[in-house]
């Protein structure tokens, strides 16, 4: 699911930026000629501006959801690989809980030599 996430957040994302670029900017854009002639003269000057303009805003909204999600299934995922490790450290842990607890020997201390002077 992540990484169809992933793929489908990408695909967006190079959608979007090519929206971009072909908006017009503040003086000159790739809008005016370009988009005219790539829609086959059908959208021409304003009618293309509001094209692209919406749809740059759809598919940033689409943009925003796909993060969101991702966010939520990275963060399932990680808190189910989380329980999954914690589950095996237990069961690792209930056969040496069953066995009888050795209690450690304290050591003898180490007698320090008396030097004669």
């Amino acid at each position: 699911m992540f990484s169809i996430l992933l793929v489908l957040l990408i695909i967006v994302s190079v959608f979007m930026i090519g929206l971009i670029l072909l908006q017009k900017s503040e003086g000159s854009g790739m809008s005016g000629s370009s988009a005219a002639s790539m829609f086959g003269g059908v959208l021409t000057g304003a009618s293309a501006g509001n094209f692209l303009t919406k749809t740059t805003a759809w598919l940033a909204t689409i943009f925003f959801v796909l993060c969101a999600m991702l966010a939520i299934v990275a963060s399932k995922s990680d808190i189910s690989s989380r329980q999954s490790e914690l589950r095996h450290e237990l069961m690792q842990r209930e056969p040496a809980q069953s066995s009888p607890v050795q209690e450690p020997v304290p050591e003898q201390p180490v007698p320090t030599p008396v030097s004669a002077n």
